[in-house]
């Protein structure tokens, strides 16, 4: 593994990656085209009535947005604040800021229902006994939250030790840590993420799976031969499409992405498409036949020809998984509410990735509004100028550039109420 790590870094100085060309042993659907071109789990407690008392208490407590805590109260909920009371009171006096409260809890929410006294209290103290200051712990646990849900001393000290001698850019004891480790789940992806780290992958992506269950980077060989493809295909370590594409071909074997790859064509795209939109969408490759042959159906029945289906897909590869009812929704609402041609919309395929309730139907609206008026001297924008700016550009364009104050007032109205 340490040859691996090495070896790692040397592949980081070819030309980022783009003529980057590593020779295997044997032929593979995958090294056949791209050499060619370059916790212990905490259950959260549902109910209506504690999701509501669950957003209260993160807005006033925490200080979220109601809109950020609404999205945790999904993951976890309580109907009482003696419990969270508890937690954040024992982070408090542990030295934690209130910023970096509200930073943990927003990435790992489960702490608000575990156990403070018997549980976080006894491994904050652990790691003090270790001989951790206060700044160092606020700073790691700050980092990476999901430390304290992992159970037992030694698998605490070991994902301790490592996220932070990695904060510290320590590389030369984790070479030393890789030799010394046991074989095991644990100690594989303390390897594992190591390499990755020696790729340049950053802490965000390297921290998210160390404290995960990923199989890639809890297995040994099979990493390592699924490293060495990811990386030949050209897929950039710094991205999260990187790990995407780790984790898909980690659990594919060459039979199976020969029989995939074959589905595509079958489909009548050639093998170059099939690689390229895995470029772009690495969860291609986990589309089942079902899902495709549903998708070509949905979109031949809305009006759309075969060919236009491709290119769509060649351009935005999530077409081909889309449910039946998100494609039917957005184009109906595309197509005969704002009368926008099929074409365009099979020119700007991306659109089928955007919100409907948040960004399609208001701005959509908005630009019925002014239609309506006669501001828009008849003539409807193209869909990529209302639908793939940003929302302040779209806003300063259709809506805050009106002399009419009153005009500004009703669109925003309009805006706002989609």
């Amino acid at each position: 593994m340490y040859a691996l790590i090495l070896h790692g870094r040397r592949l980081v100085q070819l030309q980022k990656w783009c003529n980057f060309s590593l020779s295997v042993q044997k032929a593979s659907p995958i090294s056949n085209f791209f050499s060619s071109a370059s916790a212990a789990c905490l259950s959260p407690r549902v109910g209506r009535k504690g999701n509501n008392f669950t957003v209260s208490y993160l807005v006033d407590s925490l200080g979220l947005t109601t809109k950020l805590a609404e999205s945790i109260s999904r993951k976890v909920s309580f109907e009482d604040k003696n419990n969270p009371d508890s937690v954040l009171n024992l982070l408090t006096s542990h030295g934690f800021t209130g910023s970096q409260i509200s930073t943990i809890i927003t990435d790992y929410p489960q702490l608000l229902i575990a156990d403070a006294e018997k549980s976080l209290g006894p491994k904050l103290q652990f790691l003090q006994s270790r001989g951790a200051s206060s700044s160092e712990i606020t700073e790691i646990v700050s980092s990476v939250p999901e430390i304290l849900g992992k159970k037992g001393h030694k698998t605490i000290s070991v994902y301790y030790d490592f996220i932070k001698d990695t904060l510290l850019e320590k590389s030369s004891k984790n070479e030393k840590l890789c030799h010394s480790l046991p074989q095991g789940n644990l100690e594989n992806k303390i390897r594992n993420v190591s390499v990755l780290r020696e790729l340049g992958m950053p802490h965000k992506l390297l921290f998210s799976l160390l404290i995960s269950d990923s199989q890639p980077v809890c297995g040994k060989e099979k990493f390592e031969e699924t490293l060495k493809k990811v990386v030949e295909m050209g897929f950039d370590p710094t991205t999260s499409k990187f790990v995407e594409a780790l984790q898909v071909i980690y659990k594919m074997n060459e039979k199976t992405i020969e029989e995939k790859v074959d589905l595509y064509k079958s489909l009548g795209f050639d093998v170059g498409d099939v690689w390229s939109s895995f470029k772009k969408w690495p969860i291609s490759l986990r589309v089942s036949e079902k899902k495709m042959l549903d998708s070509i159906e949905t979109f031949l029945g809305l009006g759309f020809s075969r060919d236009e289906f491709a290119k769509m897909v060649k351009h935005f590869p999530p077409c081909i998984g889309l449910s039946t009812e998100t494609v039917k929704k957005k184009t109906e609402f595309l197509v005969k509410k704002m009368n926008w041609p099929l074409k365009a919309v099979v020119s700007n395929p991306a659109v089928f990735g955007y919100s409907l309730e948040k960004r399609i139907v208001p701005r959509g609206n908005v630009i019925k509004a002014l239609m309506s008026k006669g501001l828009m001297r008849n003539e409807l924008p193209s869909i990529s100028c209302v639908l793939m700016c940003t929302k302040q550009v779209f806003l300063n364009r259709y809506v805050a550039n009106h002399v009419d104050k009153q005009l500004v007032t009703e669109l925003m109205a309009i805006y706002r109420a989609s």
